[in-house]
């Protein structure tokens, strides 16, 4: 589903993860703000920084997140940074194994 507002959405929100500019930040966080219960996190997608908005949802008790992206965080906390596709950057001349985790899950059930 796709909803034209936060305010749409008929549960509650965990997490507000941004994919726009900027620019458009600010409005995004207050509407946020306005959420009844709050988001725990606001998400702001690799290249996306608003320092004043930030400042504004942390007030309000809400974690935030800039400059980062979820799928490439997840893979460094689990391990699985290889599987999911991304650079880690390392090299090795050992083949990765596929650890426990769950985007491992639907690999090991086939």
């Amino acid at each position: 589903m796709t909803y034209a507002r936060l305010a749409d959405i008929p549960e509650p929100i965990d997490m507000v993860d941004i994919f726009r500019a900027p620019a458009a930040v600010p409005g995004i966080v207050d509407e946020a703000l306005r959420l009844v219960p709050l988001p725990k996190v606001i998400w702001m997608q690799l290249g996306v920084r608003h320092d004043e908005a930030a400042a504004r949802a942390e007030a309000a008790g809400i974690k935030v997140v800039m400059n980062r992206c979820p799928k490439i965080e997840y893979g460094k906390l689990s391990g699985e940074i290889g599987w999911t596709g991304v650079n880690s950057g390392v090299l090795s001349s050992k083949k990765p194994l596929m650890r426990q985790g769950f985007q491992s899950f639907g690999v090991r059930q086939k």
